[in-house]
């Protein structure tokens, strides 16, 4: 493959997993095998796709929030757990290998699907249901500290866990949800970064080419969250939930 073609390659599969990423989770099963054809070694495959994720988090979260979806009064008490677990996640992933992680991820999934065939409220609570704040439910500290933890580690199926604790323990709507996910994944993707970049695994050219893909994505999919009916976001979500399920299989 030439090097244009990959560019335009990274920039296409960026933009569908910016779209992905946006309204459910599982993205960077995309991105990070486009970014292997290229030969990186894993962790620097890793390292890299953390510029896409940061682009594609700010676009996406400066996008719901001009259209009043994002709880800016809940931010920070929501992202000090996500923080901290994501400085100690891209610790951990800039020295250890991230396949054992792969039950994890796995197993979060499945359980996603499974609970959204049988009790789907639990993961789209119905509409008009009221939110609940950090101080109400202590125990969405320790899921978000979990998912920083992971997301730091590897990112891939970061945003299924994300739901949960945003849609499953806080009951924000998947739109709300899915905004506070990207302020979440932003915040403890430029902590990952920093660690990346200290240790010299970052790519910056394929990594901003990709970013480039990611950037239009999540743009394109916050119009989309927005317009799109709350049973349409449950079902996208379901069947990104299963492909992500698949993806992990295959990698």
């Amino acid at each position: 493959m030439d090097t244009l073609s990959y560019w335009l390659l990274l920039v296409v599969v960026g933009l569908i997993a910016g779209v992905i990423n946006t309204l459910a989770g599982g993205g960077s099963n995309l991105t990070l095998p486009a970014l292997m054809v290229l030969g990186m070694p894993p962790e620097v495959a890793n390292a890299t796709n953390r510029v896409g994720v940061a682009l594609q988090c700010l676009v996406g979260s400066l996008g719901f929030k001009r259209h009043n979806q994002l709880p800016v009064e809940e931010i920070r008490p929501i992202l000090w757990p996500t923080i901290s677990g994501g400085l100690l996640g891209s610790i951990i992933a800039s020295y250890a290998p991230s396949s054992w992680l792969k039950p994890m991820l796995l197993g979060t999934m499945l359980t996603m699907a499974i609970v959204m065939l049988i009790r789907p409220s639990v993961i789209a609570p119905p509409p008009g249901t009221p939110a609940r704040t950090m101080k109400q439910t202590p125990s969405a500290w320790w899921v978000l500290f979990l998912a920083g933890i992971y997301g730091g580690f590897v990112q891939a199926g970061v945003g299924f866990i994300l739901i949960a604790a945003l849609a499953g323990s806080l009951r924000y709507d998947l739109v709300r949800a899915n905004a506070m996910k990207l302020v979440c994944s932003l915040a403890f993707t430029l902590v990952a970064l920093v660690v990346f970049v200290v240790r010299g695994q970052v790519d910056w050219v394929p990594g901003l080419i990709l970013g480039l893909g990611t950037m239009t994505g999540a743009h394109l999919a916050v119009k989309m969250a927005i317009k799109a009916p709350a049973s349409v976001l449950k079902w996208f979500l379901f069947v990104m939930t299963l492909c992500g399920c698949a993806a992990a299989l295959w990698l």
